[in-house]
């Protein structure tokens, strides 16, 4: 295992990410729909917070239960904001930082992604399977 490999070799580059002002049935959509566990919101390219699939289910299936789709929709984006539901000021690492720096952020916090950043820019996001990725891929 090379230590000292760019957190970028093993970081998703093409982030789905939700906008600032995106409405909260976004974020049920693309959750439902691409499979992923963490989406980084932005303002412009400036990451503001992040939502995660667990934080999501807090506020969607605990408080409304069982209703269609459409219901559920209109019940979220009636009664939240995105700001309303995201972690504000997210845990980032720097574009610079290693995949060592990586494990050693997610191995002793207690989230499963951490968004990569360039400045403030929005550059990626490491997620746990993507450090078992790599550890597979070295073994």
């Amino acid at each position: 295992m090379r230590k000292n490999d760019s957190v970028s070799h093993v970081m998703t580059k093409d982030v789905v990410k939700l906008d600032y002002n995106d409405p909260v049935s976004t974020a049920r959509r693309l959750f439902e729909y691409s499979g992923i566990h963490h989406l980084p919101v932005v303002r412009g390219n400036e990451i503001v917070g992040i939502l995660t699939w667990t934080d999501f289910l807090r506020i969607s299936f605990g408080e409304f239960g069982n209703q269609d789709v459409r219901s559920l929709d209109a019940m979220l984006d009636h009664t939240y904001q995105l700001k309303d539901v995201m972690k504000a000021d997210p845990v980032t690492m720097p574009l610079s930082g290693t995949v060592r720096d990586a494990a050693q952020l997610l191995s002793s916090s207690g989230f499963h992604s951490v968004p990569v950043v360039d400045g403030k820019k929005l550059a990626g996001i490491v997620t746990s399977t993507d450090l078992i990725r790599y550890l597979v891929d070295q073994y």
